[in-house]
């Protein structure tokens, strides 16, 4: 499979398991249309032509020809210079190795990855706030998250990347989408009555089982064992951590408890003061889920399975 399948393969199925649904996400895309149909032909020289079919900026081929055949990728959570130095050791080592791919956003997927929390307007309006309002909310979470990534040095990676010519893409919003749509599903199919439930439920499957030997399992961080759920909403993808605002809204749109990757202190706090229930599933663990169902779509697309190489915290579990 060429360089480029894999990524139009990874976009469409971001797209087809994205919790905002099809319709928001061709109405995201017709947006961005519109508003580069209206650019002078100056602005419009640079403008990122790719986000007009890809509607995750943090999911992109970074560095390599889009031609190449791959059939053995690394892939790890986190893609540093580190272990770029790791994958060109191996391949002088004698190893085959077509591919790096880091879940988490490096380069120009980084530098731009402010855009994505747009997401979060339709994903929060999905859970009954009001579309006004998530609009707002996330519009200043979007500016924040921008503010911090501005004075970062984004091109260290990449530039590892070029000088050692090895091939890099990142996959983040493609797979988070996956580990949110699939656990939506299997919870609403189960409808627990109680938070161990929901801990049960995540612990059937092989990520979070392998988070457990490794001293990383899912647990209640607010209630308890026989703390009612009431509505639940898996709240895995759209970048990073929402507004904290979120939480006063979603109390009073009636969801009971959240199932998220992590939360930071300042968002413990407002959890606990409108009366949230959450479980963490574990961060690396369901960045694994999500990146393990979006790999097993891109097998099924191939004569043969892909060799993978796994690094930084990625393992591969196949269904």
């Amino acid at each position: 499979m060429k360089l480029k399948d894999i990524q139009k393969i990874f976009v469409k199925e971001g797209i087809e398991a994205d919790p905002r649904g099809i319709g928001a996400v061709e109405l995201d895309l017709l947006k961005r249309k519109e508003e580069y149909d209206v650019l002078s032909s100056q602005k419009k020289e640079n403008y990122d032509i790719e986000s007009l079919t890809n509607p995750y900026y943090d999911s992109r081929i970074l560095y390599g020809n889009e031609d190449i055949e791959v059939k053995t990728v690394m892939v790890g959570i986190d893609i540093e210079t580190q272990e770029l130095l790791l994958a060109k050791h191996l391949i002088n080592l004698g190893s085959k190795i077509d591919l790096v791919i880091a879940h988490h956003p490096e380069g120009y997927a980084y530098s731009t990855f402010s855009n994505v929390l747009g997401m979060q307007t339709d994903i929060l309006n999905k859970q009954g706030i009001p579309i006004n309002i998530t609009e707002k909310i996330v519009a200043e979470r979007i500016k924040a998250v921008h503010r911090s990534v501005l004075p970062q040095n984004n091109e260290r990676v990449y530039d590892a990347a070029k000088l050692l010519n090895i091939p890099l893409m990142t996959a983040h919003s493609v797979a988070d989408n996956h580990v949110a749509s699939f656990l939506q599903k299997e919870i609403d199919a189960v409808s627990p009555i109680y938070l161990k439930e929901i801990v049960e439920l995540l612990n059937k499957f092989p990520e979070y089982q392998h988070a457990i030997k490794i001293g990383h399992a899912p647990f209640i961080l607010s209630g308890s064992d026989y703390s009612r759920c009431g509505k639940i909403f898996v709240d895995m993808t759209g970048g990073t951590e929402g507004p904290l605002e979120s939480f006063e809204k979603l109390e009073v749109a009636g969801v009971g408890t959240i199932i998220a990757m992590h939360l930071s202190p300042e968002g413990v706090k407002k959890v606990e003061k409108h009366h949230l229930n959450i479980v963490l599933a574990g961060h690396i663990s369901s960045d694994n889920l999500g990146l393990n169902l979006l790999f097993d779509k891109l097998e099924s697309r191939t004569s043969e399975k892909l060799e993978f190489i796994e690094c930084s915290g990625f393992r591969r579990f196949r269904r």
